[in-house]
């Protein structure tokens, strides 16, 4: 079985894929991690009723929340992270805040001219983001998105890199039919057979792919292409734990996703609405009312023979406020399924494909 993990982190990626799920977008990838971590940050300063609505997303312990992610990307040879705090130089910003910060994996604080050069400020920020991720996000931050009304921006980055604890042939990769929404095509398939942890629970069937450095990538297929039951973290959890090794042929699309989405209105369909106000309280971060503009987030994934690349980013604007048979079972993803790239006790990818995408053999 493995690492449980943390209800709150769980309920949080579920809580906020599904908004991204029903805006109606067939093939989705984005990070928990990423998006846990820049907005854990700006909970940790804000108060009164925004602090409240970001804990009801978040969790209350939003201190273990952070902890867990730094956890999950700890000694890892192939992850990288990294948070960043541009601020404007007469922007005041509070000690216990900046120090929270300056805690996390791989932070700085930096001056920024948004006034005077909000073009150069966003290139830096793109820049350090594309640092980070190896260069697979290097816009995060489009023309427009940094203005001269913009205080503070907080951005953070991931990139990982797993490898198949047993690779895929290449040469067993063959087309067969996926049956997407928009029709049946042929799709560059991966085929394996062998004892791989596999659970079948509320709907949903999962296998499990090992990686390297206690990364694993869970494929979970529902039962019903039509019409899926929610994938809800009782049942993610009850995947986990019912997970056992089993014989299973597994058949799984290449695939290479990259979603951008600006996630004020998918937060604000979670009950997360008053910090993107006028009545923000962020006096935790600086005592100028200070409320958030956008929030900006891009995730890549590409899954092939050898292993799973990924990186994600999210930046945070801020201006003034005003889941045993006798026989394999036969794992098929040739239909819409949902994936979740974990390490320890943190969601690092969570997505969606439904309409693949063949990115080519691996290079390796």
């Amino acid at each position: 079985m493995p690492d449980p993990l943390r209800p709150d982190h769980l309920a949080f990626a579920l809580r906020l894929h599904g908004e991204l799920t029903a805006s109606g977008a067939a093939d989705l990838v984005w990070s928990p991690y990423s998006v846990a971590c820049a907005m854990g940050l700006v909970a940790s300063g804000a108060a009164g009723g925004t602090r409240a609505e970001l804990t009801r997303l978040l969790g209350s312990d939003l201190d273990a929340h952070l902890a867990a992610l730094d956890d999950a990307v700890a000694a890892g040879p192939e992850l990288a992270t990294g948070t960043g705090l541009w601020v404007r130089e007469d922007l005041p910003i509070e000690a216990d805040f900046e120090a929270r910060l300056r805690t996390r994996p791989d932070s700085a604080v930096h001056a920024a001219d948004f006034e005077g050069d909000p073009e150069g400020v966003r290139r830096t920020v793109n820049a350090e983001i594309a640092k980070v991720t190896r260069g697979l996000i290097d816009e995060l931050l489009a023309p427009g998105d940094v203005h001269p009304r913009v205080q503070a921006l907080l951005a953070n980055a991931l990139w990982v890199r797993l490898r198949w604890q047993e690779p895929f042939k290449v040469a067993e990769t063959a087309e067969h039919p996926f049956h997407a929404p928009s029709g049946t095509r042929r799709t560059p398939m991966m085929h394996r057979r062998g004892q791989l942890p596999y659970a079948r629970r509320r709907g949903w069937q999962m296998v499990t792919l090992a990686g390297d450095h206690d990364l694993a990538l869970d494929v979970l297929l529902p039962d019903d292409a039509a019409r899926p039951a929610a994938l809800e973290p009782a049942t993610l959890s009850a995947l986990h734990r019912a997970a056992s090794s089993t014989d299973v042929e597994l058949t799984l699309p290449r695939f290479e996703l990259t979603h951008r989405s600006e996630l004020s209105s998918v937060l604000a369909g979670t009950g997360v609405r008053t910090v993107f106000t006028d009545q923000a309280d962020l006096s935790g971060i600086s005592t100028r009312p200070l409320r958030v503009d956008e929030v900006i987030h891009q995730a890549r994934l590409r899954v092939d023979e050898e292993g799973a690349e990924g990186a994600a980013a999210t930046a945070v604007v801020m201006r003034l406020a005003a889941f045993v048979p006798q026989k394999p079972v036969v794992f098929t993803a040739d239909r819409p399924f949902h994936f979740v790239l974990r390490r320890r006790g943190a969601i690092l990818f969570l997505g969606v494909l439904a309409e693949p995408e063949d990115p080519g053999p691996a290079n390796g």
